[in-house]
């Protein structure tokens, strides 16, 4: 599993020539409604295990939560259940709303 900055993953997105990745937010459905990165997927931490079978193992995915710990929990677990292109973003939906967009609110 790697870390990626919000800088990165908004140079990822921004690159059109480049597969773009499954934005895996983990958080709460009311943390969700706050806030969150455009074109994000909403699946709360604790609904992974049942849901894997709506990810592809395969493609990437950047695991995004509040400040990045819950995610890098996810990202481990996808790991460990043999997902091999995982990211977590560092800092989460909070160093993305300071970083690069302004208009999440932050919490």
């Amino acid at each position: 599993m790697q870390n990626l900055t919000p800088i990165e993953l908004a140079e990822w997105l921004a690159d059109e020539v480049r597969e773009q990745p499954v934005l895996l937010d983990v958080r709460e459905a009311w943390e969700f409604q706050a806030g969150h990165i455009d074109g994000s997927l909403t699946m709360p931490m604790n609904t992974i295990p049942d849901r894997l079978s709506e990810l592809d193992a395969q493609q990437p995915i950047i695991c995004i939560c509040h400040h990045g710990v819950r995610s890098m929990q996810v990202a481990l677990f996808l790991e460990r259940n043999g997902f091999t292109a995982i990211r977590n973003l560092t800092g989460g939906v909070h160093a993305w709303a300071l970083q690069v967009d302004s208009t999440i609110p932050i919490y």
